[in-house]
């Protein structure tokens, strides 16, 4: 049974860094994750995503601020948070592509205080 679960969320003040984490079990972090935010009255939006041979691609969100990366040894995915901001704010889940299906974390609330 594949299960995520995210942790590293927190409240944090504008222009500070938050690293989320978010640890794989009954798949391998190898396969295509992904990190995706939904803020109050808001549609799911994409963030960023790693690929085979650890292609990354980000939203215009997190470009430029946000890192994605992975340590297979340890089963988890990263996302490394920087310059953030209050529209920022949102439940951020990561997720991964196993078998053809995708597979998402409860998800982590990240609150960005002005």
């Amino acid at each position: 049974q594949v299960q995520l679960v995210e942790s590293g969320g927190g409240l944090v003040q504008a222009g500070g860094s938050l690293r989320l984490s978010c640890e794989v079990s009954g798949s391998t972090s190898s396969n295509t994750m992904g990190w995706h935010r939904q803020a109050p009255t808001k549609s799911r939006e994409f963030v960023a995503s790693i690929k085979s041979g650890d292609r990354t691609n980000y939203g215009d969100s997190a470009l430029g601020r946000f890192t994605i990366s992975r340590d297979n040894s340890k089963n988890t995915l990263y996302l490394d948070m920087n310059a953030l901001r209050p529209g920022d704010t949102a439940i951020y889940y990561c997720y991964i592509i196993h078998d053809g299906r995708n597979y998402w974390g409860p998800g982590t609330q990240v609150t960005v205080s002005s």
